[in-house]
């Protein structure tokens, strides 16, 4: 109370001397009563300020003897606030809630009220194309994991439902479970499902659940960050749309002037393109590096590495009623390259994007075919894509990209199915253009000629995803 009367008398003295301003024109007048009323006035100001100085001292040391004599160590009548605790709390990553521990520890906030992040992401999708979904298959390039064409006519795709927070002050937390309908009925997919440490030293952090593995450019983006609807034909065709296993990664950011980033991982096998777990559930390593930095004001780049290497038992591919079974090593190389435009660093109105990977696979084991032999393969396969999207104005976007798929004659002994070439390298020519509102509603058009079939194919329609909720930042 003193200090807010204290604070009140001093914010009347500004405006007394504005007064003693306002009449200072009156001090030229040449009438001597008008210059006695002036200097009257600024006599009663000089009395009325001393005054107030003098009352305000006297209100501060009353002031400082009161806190003197309260208790240096009084405990808080109430909990602190959910913004001061974070306010104090160490630095966490963008895709996590501070939140507090339910177990009785203390969590990040000093506060047990479990209150996560949560976000919901709708997708829905129409879809024409000249060939129907069974002339789709890519001869020489048999189709596993999640692979596949996109759904002629109207249908939602998946819904994705992002729950995070921070466990503690060691570790944060992610579920993804998306909501899917398969042979006409709704279910829910654990997608990912991983813990990851906060503030180890030395740039170190670990991750270990069920993520998308660190492999390549796009393995590691949720659907509703591509920049098109569905994935490169490398992509498809190498990994099944994405690699997504149960495992543990580490990840090292050393201090250097670049970025640079070293990760590691030991993977259960159990995904495509592994399968069956094999290695006592280990069945999987791979190794990536990736660097970056800037080039002046307006430009940024990235480059990086990948390496992948699984075991396979009896991993399935190509069609469901009669699937192609592999057992054996797989080994898949990965080169990417990123590089991004926006004047002065102003993407918001006007960017440029350029990114493309180039995928090399080695694959040698064996394949159990439908009509019962068991042929041996030793093969190689490369694909790549290479895509450019230009923002010209906020809201709008286009886009452009080419893929294309190679592969070594695997033999006569593969003549009559899903492996057999056809002697042509499937490709395919895409764009799109779409219209974000906003960060969380997106509309978009894309159109295909696809070449990867045994037949031209025109594949075009429409696409939304919308948001809401909490949503972390997407990667660079």
């Amino acid at each position: 109370m003193y200090d807010r009367y204290a604070r009140g008398l001093r914010a009347r003295i500004p405006l007394l001397i504005a007064l003693s301003l306002a009449w200072h024109p009156a001090a030229a007048a040449t009438d001597d009563q008008t210059r006695a009323e002036v200097e009257s006035l600024r006599q009663a100001l000089a009395e009325l300020r001393q005054d107030y100085e003098t009352r305000i001292a006297a209100l501060e040391a009353r002031l400082n003897a009161a806190s003197a004599a309260a208790p240096a160590a009084a405990a808080p009548a109430a909990p602190p606030s959910v913004a001061a605790a974070a306010a104090a709390a160490p630095a966490v990553p963008a895709t996590a809630m501070a939140t507090a521990g339910t177990s009785g520890t203390a969590g990040v906030t000093g506060n047990r009220d479990f209150n996560p992040a949560i976000g919901v992401i709708f997708q829905g999708q129409a879809w024409k194309s000249s060939l129907d979904e069974d002339e789709t298959d890519i001869p020489g390039f048999p189709l596993g994991g999640e692979a596949g064409p996109l759904p002629r006519g109207l249908s939602i795709a998946e819904t994705e439902i992002g729950i995070s927070a921070n466990v503690d002050d060691l570790f944060t937390a992610r579920l993804t479970a998306p909501v899917v309908i398969e042979d006409g009925e709704s279910k829910i997919e654990v997608e990912e499902a991983w813990i990851e440490t906060i503030g180890m030293p030395a740039g170190l952090s670990a991750r270990f659940g069920r993520f998308y593995s660190g492999i390549g450019y796009l393995n590691g983006k949720h659907s509703h960050a591509w920049d098109f609807v569905d994935q490169p034909l490398a992509y498809q065709a190498f990994l099944g749309n994405q690699y997504l296993d149960d495992g543990v990664q580490l990840r090292w950011l050393p201090p250097t002037d670049l970025y640079v980033e070293l990760g590691a991982e030991l993977l259960r096998g159990d995904r495509y393109p592994s399968a069956g777990a094999a290695d006592g559930g280990a069945g999987a390593q791979s190794l990536f590096a990736r660097m970056g930095g800037d080039m002046g004001m307006s430009s940024s780049w990235q480059a990086g590495l990948s390496y992948l290497h699984s075991k396979s038992r009896e991993r399935a591919s190509g069609p469901e009623d009669a699937p192609l079974l592999f057992s054996g090593d797989s080994d898949l190389v990965i080169a990417e390259f990123l590089w991004k435009w926006a004047p002065q660093g102003n993407w918001k109105q006007r960017n440029l994007i350029v990114q493309s990977e180039f995928l090399w696979r080695n694959e040698d084991g064996r394949y159990l075919l439908p009509d019962g032999s068991e042929p041996d393969i030793d093969q190689d396969q490369t694909g790549w894509y290479a895509q450019v999207i230009y923002q010209p104005m906020p809201q709008w976007r286009v886009g452009a990209r080419v893929d294309l798929l190679s592969a070594d004659n695997p033999g006569a002994l593969f003549d009559g199915t899903p492996l057999a070439d056809d002697g042509n390298d499937p490709r395919r020519y895409t764009m799109m253009v779409d219209w974000s509102h906003s960060e969380f509603s997106r509309l978009r058009f894309q159109y295909a000629r696809d070449l990867s079939a045994t037949r031209a194919n025109n594949v075009w329609g429409l696409q939304y995803i919308h948001s809401i909720g909490a949503h972390g930042a997407h990667s660079f």
